[in-house]
């Protein structure tokens, strides 16, 4: 399997077509993390990692679906996606691309090439992850920013790091597409506080167990709740998240509000 493994990595560098090896079986892929930035997804995406029966030599994310804004989603396409994930007998794959929860046009396709796959999401306090998402993409931006009307451009990341952090209407589009059976979602603190429960968890929704050897990465304890700035967006980005969370907690009961008091 290491070889196999290491020809497929090889494959998706070059850019050429994923191709099964002998014996592995092909099919759309057993599970898809669909949701948030900036939120653990790579860390936890490790941890799943960490189970025997799980494979995903590709990499965490594919982003298949980002092109199709602007085009139709043909019977190709949708074989295309199916084809990216070939594994060995007796084991289960998946991908984790953050933002396939996010973009309106990704669920309905998703459902299309992909109709019995489980779903993962994992969400992170929305204040503290529009904070590092405004951050993150300042970073990438950087030279764009000293370019380009800093202003405008500013708004623009702020106002796409906002959306990003308003959970509920995500959850319920997601939800017009899959059974809420298909569908688990994580709080990030939790998964911190109690990695061991929430990955037993997530494994026996993925229909596995929790092996008896298996290496918990842990994180730090969640930081301390970074302060609302004054401005008046920051101070309407806050009423915003906090209506939000509480809407969100009427259609996800499981979400436990004290783990995010920035939004109480």
């Amino acid at each position: 399997m290491p070889d196999e493994s290491f020809r497929i990595r090889l494959r998706r560098r070059l850019g050429l077509p994923i191709v099964a090896p002998s014996g592995w079986n092909e099919g759309p892929p057993d599970f898809v993390g669909v949701g948030t930035q900036r939120s653990g997804t790579t860390w936890w995406f490790r941890q799943l990692l960490g189970h025997p029966d799980i494979v995903a030599p590709w990499g965490k994310e594919r982003h298949y679906f980002d092109p199709f804004w602007g085009r139709r989603f043909s019977a190709e396409d949708r074989l295309g996606y199916q084809r990216l994930f070939p594994r060995p007998p007796g084991t289960i794959t998946g991908e984790w691309t953050p933002r396939y929860m996010y973009d309106p046009w990704v669920p309905p396709l998703l459902r299309e090439a992909a109709p019995e796959t489980r779903v993962l999401i994992l969400l992170r306090d929305p204040w503290l992850r529009y904070v590092s998402g405004v951050a993150h993409v300042e970073r990438v931006l950087a030279r764009d920013l000293r370019r380009a009307n800093q202003d405008y451009l500013r708004l623009m990341i702020r106002h796409d790091a906002l959306e990003r952090s308003l959970y509920a209407a995500q959850v319920r589009h997601l939800l017009e597409s899959f059974d809420r059976s298909q569908v688990l979602v994580l709080q990030y603190e939790r998964c911190v506080r109690e990695p061991e429960e929430e990955l037993e968890r997530t494994f026996r929704f993925l229909g596995l167990e929790l092996p008896a050897a298996i290496e918990v990465e842990r994180r730090a304890g969640v930081p301390a709740p970074v302060p609302a700035k004054s401005t008046p967006f920051e101070e309407e980005v806050r009423r915003r998240l906090a209506a939000d969370v509480e809407e969100l907690m009427r259609s996800q009961p499981a979400i436990d509000p004290a783990l995010w008091p920035t939004c109480a």
